[in-house]
């Protein structure tokens, strides 16, 4: 992809679209490159025709073609920021994380505390420091996303048919995925699933809150008891469903907020567990299955150590 930008609302710019990125939709297309471009003002551009491709107006259902030239015109935004650059010792980490790698795609484990992507105040997330790790890399996407507090596995797309191939598995049933958490108090053995509908809010300050609301969309998560522990359940969560915030919804909503959540948490398990050494959300992607190209891949990352540790701290004699 080839692409000369000028300073933000400076001038106009041109971006060639590669092979790789044939077939997806020009809206879709352009706002990872417009970092800080709110949709609508992007569908304005669009319809104005300030935005053309191939010099033509175009609409944003548009499906670019190899070889397609965009305009991209003057846009100045006051909140967009400058991409942060990773430390040595984060991509020294990351590349240490990779679980597995083909052509296709590779899945990483990602640390807590890391963004996915940058916005909203955050510079740098996981893809942007992966680009970094790997600048010849052509194409390089995130399939879905991890909360900035969650560890463990996460999907990145190396070709665009590959990420068009596992949107369709999580989409469906074809994505196996289970995380570990741990749960405030004595979870019920009766309750497996939780299953309700949950809407999500975007906050004026940035980041968004999640609630159980009759007019939200369907959610459903399985919970199978792993461990009892003091004060608290490790607990194996299946998300059916692929809802923001899910599987720490459902926990509150189940009476057992997960430990370390400092959005839907308990404030008393919170005190007794941050005495015990918690100082973050323990939620960790464990485990991944599925197919992609005709290959079978499972995969699992271990628990993180400040994971185990705490566990150690609270397991009954």
């Amino acid at each position: 992809m080839n692409e000369v930008k000028p300073a933000p609302g400076k001038g106009v710019y041109f971006i060639e679209v590669d092979s790789e990125y044939e077939g997806q939709r020009v809206d879709n297309f352009l706002l990872p490159r417009l970092k800080g471009v709110p949709k609508s003002r992007l569908y304005n551009l669009l319809r104005k025709g300030e935005l053309r491709v191939n010099k033509k107006r175009t609409k944003p259902d548009y499906k670019v073609r190899k070889g397609d030239l965009i305009r991209i015109p003057p846009i100045r935004v006051a909140e967009r920021g400058e991409v942060g650059t990773a430390g040595d010792g984060l991509l020294r980490h990351l590349s240490a994380s990779i679980l597995f790698e083909n052509d296709g795609l590779l899945i990483v484990n990602k640390p807590s505390g890391l963004a996915v992507h940058g916005g909203s105040g955050v510079s740098l997330g996981l893809i942007e420091a992966l680009r970094q790790m790997r600048p010849d890399a052509k194409y390089l996407e995130l399939a879905h996303r991890l909360d900035k507090g969650t560890s463990g596995c996460i999907v990145v797309a190396k070709k665009r048919a590959i990420l068009k191939e596992l949107h369709a598995s999580f989409r469906g049933t074809g994505m196996d995925k289970r995380y570990l958490a741990l749960a405030a108090g004595d979870w019920p053995r009766r309750r497996s699933t939780v299953s309700v509908s949950l809407r999500k809010t975007e906050l004026k300050a940035g980041g968004c809150v999640v609630k159980v609301a009759a007019d939200g969309k369907p959610s459903c998560t399985r919970f199978e008891i792993v461990e009892r522990l003091i004060g608290a359940t490790l607990m194996l969560a299946k998300p059916v469903t692929g809802r923001t915030h899910q599987i720490r919804v459902h926990a509150q909503y189940a009476g057992h907020p997960l430990i370390g959540d400092d959005k839907y948490g308990d404030p008393i398990a919170e005190e007794i567990m941050h005495a015990k050494g918690s100082r973050r959300l323990f939620l960790h992607a464990f485990q991944l299955k599925f197919t992609s190209a005709g290959q079978l891949i499972e995969v699992e990352a271990p628990l993180p150590p400040e994971l185990n540790a705490l566990l150690a701290k609270i397991r009954k004699p």
